[in-house]
């Protein structure tokens, strides 16, 4: 069993035990733990009622967060030509054809999320064994083969996530920074947590999301009371501010 750090023990003994936070409660409890020196990632997990070994119960997408990531995300274009010059505009990372296909079929994946116009598929279609368990596969059902580079190149630079539920059940999503003030990481959540609800697929059966927890990079997670869906701010805050 892996040995926590003294720190990271301290901060466990902050959170009450079988109490289940209030999405502000659990953000402002979060934030206070990540008194690290770097700007940790704000993360939220959810745990679905689902099985996705059956197709009809998987649970995928995309969803927008309205404050941002608070991450650089570095963006690969598979593209030629005039889609080429409108993916450098737009201000991918990394934009070519055959030889960006190349130089992935030798190991290098630095990058965060990849594009490709539809004509470039058949190409790209070769790094599926590479790019599928990375996540980046660029895909038509989450925007990210278009001939529409322009918008597809913002939208990744600009916060939007996409999403899959592991063989377990469990899905992990960012929420931006610690640093990101307290409204700011409720309205990503409100976001996730609507796009989640709306993903619900119809084949799932009894109680859909069963848990939900907050975390930064090195904290504990704090258990979220998943019944409360919005007003996330309680009044009196909302006024003082």
């Amino acid at each position: 069993m892996k040995k926590r750090s003294k720190r990271y023990r301290q901060n466990l003994e902050k959170i009450e035990k079988g109490k289940l936070y209030t999405p502000y409660e659990a953000a402002l409890l979060v934030k206070e733990m990540a008194n690290t020196d770097f700007d940790e990632t704000f993360e939220v997990a959810f745990r679905l009622g689902v099985d996705p070994r059956h197709a009809d119960q998987m649970v995928r997408g995309t969803v927008m967060l309205p404050k941002g990531s608070g991450k650089e995300v570095r963006v690969l274009v598979f593209a030629v030509g005039d889609k080429a010059a409108e993916a450098e505009r737009a201000g991918a990372d990394f934009v070519g054809g055959e030889e960006l296909v190349e130089k992935i079929q030798k190991g290098w994946t630095d990058f965060d999320a990849a594009i490709a116009t539809p004509d470039m598929m058949s190409m790209v279609g070769k790094l599926g064994k590479i790019l599928g368990p990375r996540g980046l596969m660029p895909n038509p059902k989450s925007g990210t083969v278009t001939y529409d580079i322009e918008k597809a190149v913002k939208d990744a630079k600009g916060g939007k996530l996409e999403y899959r539920v592991d063989r377990q059940g469990n899905l992990h999503l960012i929420l931006g920074k610690t640093s990101f003030p307290i409204e700011d990481i409720l309205e990503n959540y409100q976001a996730v947590l609507e796009e989640i609800i709306r993903a619900r697929p119809p084949a799932a059966r009894g109680k859909y999301i069963k848990s939900i927890t907050f975390s930064s990079t090195m904290s504990p997670g704090v258990p979220v009371d998943p019944s409360i869906t919005r007003d996330f701010i309680p009044e009196k805050v909302g006024a003082d501010s």
